[in-house]
């Protein structure tokens, strides 16, 4: 994965990886392995690039969007997927739209600013659940 450079300083430090990054990241590990495991695992797993306490909050954020599980196992957590990567990109769409009031107007514009490929798909989508839901 490739970092940036802070735009203007000259200093070479790399930017931050966005935290959306951060949690493709970790979701990417936990459907990796092949059940639940703890933090350090994730962290080991991620090639130790990350801190322990940085593996945690990003756990801790992904559990509050009830994309992972958590149990206790003695004094660690073992944690485990719910949502891939695009089942937590359709939560955020869900809360975005749950979020507002015109609900009507909120899809309009997301349906209105679609490439025609993204339109398509979608009828092709919308078409295939009628049809299963019958």
């Amino acid at each position: 994965m490739e970092n940036q450079e802070t735009p203007g300083s000259g200093s070479g430090q790399p930017l931050r990886r966005g935290q959306g990054e951060l949690e493709a990241l970790v979701l990417s590990a936990l459907r990796a392995a092949s059940g639940p495991v703890t933090a350090h695992w994730i962290q080991a797993e991620l090639g130790g690039d990350l801190a322990y306490s940085t593996v945690m909050t990003i756990l801790s954020r992904l559990l509050a969007k009830q994309a992972v599980t958590r149990e206790r196992s003695g004094r660690a957590y073992l944690w485990r997927p719910v949502a891939d990567v695009p089942g937590l990109a359709a939560l955020r769409m869900r809360r975005v739209l749950e979020a507002e009031a015109d609900r009507e107007a909120v899809l309009a514009s997301f349906v209105s600013a679609l490439s025609p490929d993204d339109e398509r798909l979608l009828r092709d989508l919308l078409s295939g659940t009628e049809q299963s839901g019958e």
